[in-house]
């Protein structure tokens, strides 16, 4: 048994990985916040410490005694990650001997993840003469569970919209790009696989690829197809129009986050949806598979079965 830290445990993605780690029991979970403890916050089977982002003396006093320490910091607003950059300083102060910093989709960066693209040459710069701590980046592109979109199949996932709407039998993908391939894997066998890395005896991989399921556009639909036993609209956008803006569509997905302002959603939704498709096309949703590797007994959930489950009888 070791003592975990997780920082920014209120994220819907941080909620279903400590839910993982509470049932296991294997681990005393620490869940570090800005927001002071309340009794409808309590998660049973772990403690709560508020702290100070920006105050690294009070981060390293409370990261004392942790072995492995997650991070859900988001940072859209500032590229430069201060906050992010201070947890890992006091983490290295603290004696914490692994970490994983918030990343936890793309393998490629787009323009709201710049801050992940800065922690990562940090902690390689960090590592450059000696190793000071061990750490991998979870990578699993998109969660497949936002392709059951409106219907949950997680407990805490917040369910974007996505560019591919089974639903209503439509998507949205840029000019040429049926061939574009998709990691897609759910949030579910995310959270099992990071339990597992933190039980896993042998030095982390830095890029610490999960693979459920590769898939082109392509596939993606015909799949999309079968499933819901109708043929989909399927627009497709010149790269250009994506990059300038000017794109033009039946209907335009809303990333209907609680991070994203009401009054914002509509012009932030253009910008996402299309640094998405351009994203897919360049490659950045596409993961490796370290992971994959390591467990070898894991049994990834596969795509047609997951989705079928909840598809089935649906209108």
């Amino acid at each position: 048994m070791v003592k975990v830290a997780i920082a920014g445990g209120s994220s819907n993605v941080a909620s279903e990985i400590i839910d993982v780690l509470v049932a296991a029991g294997n681990h005393e979970i620490l869940l570090l916040s800005r927001k002071q403890a309340s009794s409808s916050a309590a998660i049973e089977g772990t403690s709560w410490v508020q702290v100070d982002y920006q105050n690294q003396a009070q981060l390293t006093h409370a990261l004392k005694g942790v072995h492995t320490l997650l991070s859900f910091i988001s940072e859209q607003d500032d590229p430069n990650s201060p906050l992010q950059k201070n947890l890992i300083r006091a983490a290295v102060d603290a004696g914490v001997k692994r970490f994983a910093p918030s990343e936890w989709a793309t393998s490629g960066i787009v323009s709201w993840y710049s801050y992940k693209s800065e922690i990562r040459r940090y902690l390689q710069d960090l590592n450059k003469e000696n190793q000071v701590i061990e750490y991998t980046l979870f990578q699993c592109g998109l969660f497949l569970n936002y392709l059951t979109r409106p219907y949950k199949s997680a407990k805490h996932l917040w369910q974007i919209q996505t560019p591919f709407d089974f639903d209503l039998g439509r998507c949205i993908i840029a000019e040429g790009g049926n061939d574009s391939r998709i990691t897609f894997t759910t949030v579910q066998d995310l959270a099992r696989v990071v339990a597992r890395a933190i039980d896993f005896e042998h030095p982390w991989p830095v890029v610490g690829g999960i693979s459920g399921n590769e898939m082109s556009l392509k596939q993606m639909i015909e799949l999309g197809e079968k499933i819901r036993g109708k043929p989909f609209k399927v627009e497709e956008i010149p790269i250009d129009e994506l990059k300038d803006g000017s794109w033009k569509s039946s209907w335009t997905p809303r990333i209907d986050h609680p991070s994203v302002p009401p009054q914002k959603n509509d012009e932030l939704s253009r910008i996402m949806v299309s640094e998405i498709l351009r994203g897919i096309s360049a490659g950045d949703f596409l993961c490796s598979d370290e992971w994959n590797k390591l467990l070898l007994d894991f049994k990834f959930t596969q795509v047609e079965e997951f989705l079928m489950s909840v598809w089935d009888g649906k209108p």
